[in-house]
C-alpha cells in the first residue's frame, strides 16, 4: 500500500488495464504503460523515472505460455533484470527482485522447507529462467535483494487472481476452461488445476506449498526495500499445506459450512491431469531467516485467510 503523503509511487505495466481495479487508496500509484521487452525500453524508463527504490515484480509467469516460448521467458526473466540491476548499479538505487518459489521442485523438500542456501533444481522453464534472472541480478548489483516468494492467495483487486480469487471465481463460472485461471507472478499455481471434464475445480492433495496472504506478502516486501540486506531472501507461511486442504480452508473463511465446502471442490492427484508442464510436488520454503529480520510477522494460512477475507 503506498502512503499518499510519503513519495511518489509509480507502478509499471505493460497493460494498465489489467492493474487492480481497486486499490486502497485509489491514487496511491501512478499508473504507468510500458513493455520492457524492446531493446533499450528498461534503461529509457528508468532514466525517465529517476527511481531511488525499486521493486521488480514484471515477469512472464505463466507457465504454458514459457514452455511455449522458451525465448520470451529468457527475456523477460533473465534479460530485463539484469538491465533493470544494471541500471540501480550505476544509479545507486535499491532493488528488491521478486522471484518465485518455482526454482526449487527437482528434488524433495527438507522437512522445514528450502531454505536460502538450497541447491536450486527448477522443473519448468519459468523457474529456470527466473534462477537466471536470479543470478543476473546479483552478478549485476551485488547490494540488490532478491525475494523468493511462495504461492500467494488474498484479494487480487477484482481480477480474480492468486490462489484464493481465482478458485472464488472458479466456482462462479459455469464452464470451467484452463486458461482463464492464474496467479499472476505464479500463475502456474492455478494452471490447469480446472479440468473442462470436471463440473467443479479439482484441486492437487499431492502438491504441498507455503501459502502467503498476498497484503501480507507486500508489507514484507516493501520492507525490504529499506533493510540493510542483499542476496538471497525466503518470504513464506510457517505452514506447510497441500493445494486441497488450502482450498477448503479458502471456502470455509468465506463462512460456508465444512460439509458444503467439500461438495464444492474435488481432491485429486498430479498424475490424474494432463497439466501441460511439469509440476513440482512441494516448493515449501523455509522463512525463518526472514522472520527474525523483518518486522512484518508473516502469517499462517488460516491466519492470512482470517485477515483478507475480513472474519
Amino acid at each position: 500500500m503506498a502512503d499518499p503523503f510519503g513519495p511518489p509511487v509509480m507502478a509499471v505495466g505493460r497493460d494498465i488495464d489489467g492493474a487492480p481495479r481497486y486499490t486502497n487508496p485509489r491514487d496511491g500509484a501512478q499508473w504507468i504503460a510500458c513493455d520492457l521487452a524492446p531493446e533499450g525500453a528498461v534503461a529509457t524508463l528508468l532514466d525517465d523515472l529517476k527511481p531511488s527504490h525499486l521493486i521488480l515484480a514484471a515477469a512472464m509467469a505463466r507457465a504454458g505460455a514459457c514452455e511455449d516460448d522458451p525465448a520470451g521467458a529468457q527475456r523477460m526473466n533473465a534479460e530485463v533484470p539484469a538491465e533493470v540491476a544494471a541500471w540501480c548499479a550505476a544509479a545507486g538505487a535499491r532493488l528488491v527482485f521478486i522471484s518465485t518459489d518455482q526454482i526449487f521442485g527437482g528434488q524433495p523438500a527438507p522437512k522445514k522447507g528450502f531454505a536460502e542456501g538450497a541447491q536450486p533444481d527448477p522443473l519448468q522453464v519459468y523457474g529456470r529462467t527466473k534462477l537466471a534472472g536470479e543470478q543476473a541480478v546479483l552478478e549485476a548489483d551485488p547490494n540488490a535483494l532478491v525475494v523468493r516468494l511462495p504461492l500467494l492467495y488474498g484479494d487480487s483487486g477484482g481480477r480474480g487472481m492468486g490462489a484464493s480469487d481465482s478458485l472464488l471465481m472458479a466456482l462462479d463460472k459455469d464452464d470451467y476452461e484452463e486458461d482463464e485461471f492464474e496467479d499472476g507472478e505464479d500463475a502456474q499455481e492455478a494452471e490447469d488445476e480446472l479440468e473442462v471434464e470436471y463440473q467443479k475445480p479439482t484441486l492437487f492433495e499431492d502438491e504441498f506449498r507455503t501459502p502467503l496472504e498476498v497484503t501480507n506478502a507486500a508489507q514484507a516486501v516493501v520492507e525490504c526495500l529499506h533493510i540493510d540486506q542483499k542476496g538471497l531472501l525466503h518470504l513464506a507461511s510457517k505452514q506447510r499445506v497441500d493445494r486441497h486442504t488450502l482450498g477448503l480452508a479458502i471456502l470455509e473463511a468465506m463462512g460456508l459450512p465444512k460439509d458444503q465446502c467439500a461438495d464444492l471442490i474435488q481432491a485429486g492427484r498430479q498424475a490424474d491431469l494432463e497439466t501441460g508442464a511439469p509440476r513440482a510436488a512441494d516448493v515449501s520454503l523455509d522463512a525463518s531467516r526472514a522472520s527474525k529480520i523483518l518486522d512484518t510477522g508473516l502469517l499462517g494460512y488460516r491466519r492470512g485467510l482470517e485477515s483478507s477475507m475480513g472474519v
